[in-house]
């Protein structure tokens, strides 16, 4: 098909922008020049955002956009802007957001109808070419909108009006909160486990996202007030993620979500978002019970990233797709008769009774990988066994059409990447994985700053789009972990200039946070404000445990006090919802007891055996800061003054004000930690 006369997406450089290069739709990319467009031709605009590896936004390209006749009508009656979500998350939020305001499920494709200055008036998801699923036909939808546009516009403006409106932030009032404080934490988590599948974890009901910032929180406050509950829910979860077929089993790394209750039957995709907060939570987990089933989890998944998710340059890429020559799964799936080609009947037989394989399928008479029905490990003989027939099976599909691959580069799943890799590589004694995760830190910080600020995408030599909060926040976190990994200074360093920039260009007094907009963004209707989880971890509640960190680091007091300003304010939105804050109250935990780890090193000691001890215990978001010869902590951390015990590397445990006493026995330090970290609540 040939490129439309107006489409213009053929110079940009998201994979998903390119996918509709050569629509016969006009498609322009978001920006000022399509706006002064509409407004010169009056005409509304219609806002079509989704994402490379989204298959609905595939289904609804190859039915309408690819189709001449569609085409023509909304190029003549609409100015089409086409955004890539993963380039453009500002965008995306405020459009989402919209379409909720109106009472409408979100999802992608998002399809939004706006006025020539960006107001959104009307909208929905999917639309179908032809009526079906309960939807309107999309040309139907195209003609009754632009008559509305048209004849009607004082319904258009009041649209517009009440929902740009509403879509402005407003000023947080923690006064009429609940105070944030142990107990009524230790209640929120046994309270939570009221939304939690007893028998296969995650939330009730389909279908199942891993909803990984809900359960760091249950993790958390599991350690801190000693709930085995809790702490049970996160194993249950971890145990059937990790088993189900949800997980690659072949090639590693895990898909988006489950449609069913089970973690059976997955949306295929693979985002780095999704792999890299399961790694980190896999890993807390494993640092506390050495789970063997989590740490081969993690490493076939940090092994499937390195191998497949690495650009050339040394950062992770953005995703896999779920479609393979335009059917979902078809690269994942397989037939039993496949199976026993490969393998031969024998072999066949034991892979098919552990990994749940028979003759009808259970996926579209397909079979999808999984160990639900053997959620246990074997013994070492068969495990080693059914490494060997993975490993066959993963050479034939190394032969099928590949997934669509976007390769771009975003900064904040980037950081939270990097972050994962860095505290793992520390966990499982990985310098490999250290060196990717500095690798990759070393390309967003080189290649996406532009006059010392960070952009938010890069793809194919070019950075783009303006960075969000989340870009810093992500990638703050990420400095700081490598900080605790290899104690390089200059990474805290780096984490403070950029938290200077999120202070100068983000930081709202009104709202009392962070938006996720800068000031300069010049191309958005609103600043989108917000302390909410989302599939990725909020900037709010990101920071607020970046800011006690650096305080840990620094010793400078700004950085805690802002840490607890920001919760204070956002006291209202917690109390009002708190299930959907998961994210701050697991970072309310850091300002109530700042987890610092110092390790006093005399001339001529070492570390080695006090970090392979911190292996051994799980404590989130600690600061291990490493003290040699005469170096001195600053006046204000909880262990200035102390010193090395007996011409020994010393270990302080500092939990808030108050620190342990000196350990130089790798083993206490286990034992010193776990004692400090609980507290009692009544």
């Amino acid at each position: 098909m040939e490129n439309g006369p107006g489409n213009q997406l053929k110079a940009e450089t998201s994979p998903y922008l390119l996918q509709h290069k050569d629509n016969p739709v006009h498609w322009r990319a978001w920006g000022r020049e399509a706006f002064a467009e509409a407004k010169a031709a009056n005409k509304p605009i219609l806002l079509s955002i989704g994402y490379a590896a989204c298959h609905w936004c595939h289904v609804m390209a190859h039915e309408s956009f690819e189709d001449e006749e569609t085409a023509k009508v909304m190029n003549d009656l609409f100015v089409n802007i086409k955004v890539d979500r993963e380039e453009r998350p500002d965008v995306d939020t405020i459009y989402m957001s919209a379409l909720h305001r109106i009472g409408e499920q979100g999802g992608w494709p998002l399809t939004m109808f706006l006025t020539p200055d960006g107001e959104p008036f009307w909208g929905g998801t999917y639309f179908p070419k032809d009526a079906r699923y309960g939807r309107p036909a999309f040309v139907s939808v195209l003609t009754t909108v632009a008559q509305v546009f048209r004849d009607e516009p004082d319904k258009v403006r009041s649209n517009a009006d009440a929902i740009t409106e509403a879509l402005r932030p407003r000023a947080q009032d923690g006064g009429a909160s609940m105070a944030i404080n142990d107990e009524t934490l230790a209640n929120a988590a046994t309270r939570f486990l009221q939304a939690v599948d007893p028998v296969t974890g995650g939330m009730r009901g389909p279908p199942k996202f891993p909803q990984t910032q809900f359960f760091a929180f249950l993790w958390r406050a599991a350690l801190r007030y000693g709930l085995s509950n809790p702490r049970e829910a996160v194993h249950v979860t971890l145990t059937n993620i990790a088993q189900g077929g949800i997980y690659d089993h072949l090639g590693g790394g895990f898909a988006r979500y489950s449609v069913d209750e089970q973690w059976l039957v997955p949306h295929f995709e693979k985002m780095l978002y999704d792999n890299a907060l399961l790694v980190e939570l896999l890993t807390e987990a494993w640092r506390e019970d050495k789970t063997r089933l989590y740490a081969e989890r993690v490493n076939e998944t940090v092994d499937w990233l390195l191998r497949e998710m690495v650009t050339k340059d040394g950062a992770f890429a953005s995703s896999l797709d779920a479609d393979s020559e335009g059917e979902e799964g078809k690269f994942y799936v397989w037939s039993e008769a496949e199976i026993v080609d490969v393998l031969g009947a024998d072999d066949a037989q034991l892979f098919a009774e552990v990994y749940g394989v028979t003759e009808g399928g259970n996926f579209e008479g397909q079979n999808i990988l999984n160990r639900l029905d053997a959620l246990k490990l074997r013994d070492d003989k068969t495990e080693a066994k059914l490494a060997e027939l993975r490993s066959k099976l993963l050479a034939r599909r190394e032969a099928r059409v590949r997934p669509g691959f976007d390769d771009k580069v975003l900064a904040d799943w980037n950081g939270l990447m990097i972050t994962a890799l860095a505290n793992a590589g520390a966990a499982f004694d990985k310098p490999e994985w250290l060196a990717a995760a500095e690798a990759a830190f070393d390309f967003v910080f080189t290649q996406m700053t532009t006059d010392g600020r960070l952009t938010h995408a890069y793809r194919d030599g070019r950075a783009k789009a303006p960075a969000t909060a989340s870009d810093y926040a992500n990638m703050i976190a990420a400095a700081l972990a490598l900080t605790n990994a290899d104690n390089n200074p200059e990474y805290v360093e780096q984490a403070c200039a950029w938290t200077h920039i999120l202070d100068e260009h983000y930081w709202s007094d009104e709202l009392g946070g962070y938006c996720l907009a800068a000031d300069d963004t010049d191309d958005l209707i609103v600043r989108p404000f917000s302390g909410l989880d989302d599939a990725t971890p909020n900037a709010n509640a990101m920071m607020i445990s970046n800011l006690i960190a650096l305080s840990l680091w620094t010793g400078e007091a700004r950085y805690v006090e802002r840490a607890h300003e920001m919760l204070r304010r956002f006291g209202g939105a917690l109390t009002g919802n708190p299930v959907a804050h998961s994210g701050m109250l697991a970072a309310a935990i850091d300002t109530m007891a700042p987890a610092l780890v110092v390790l006093m090193v005399p001339e001529g000691g070492h570390v080695a055996g006090m970090r392979a001890a911190l292996r051994d215990v799980s404590l989130p978001n600690v600061v291990v800061d490493e003290v040699w010869g005469d170096e001195t902590l600053p006046s204000s951390s909880p262990a200035f003054g102390k010193a090395p015990v007996d011409g020994k590397t010393t270990a302080y445990v500092c939990l808030g004000p108050q620190c342990s006493a000196p350990v130089t026995e790798p083993e206490k330090l286990v034992e010193t930690i776990k004692s400090a970290r609980q507290v009692a609540v009544h």
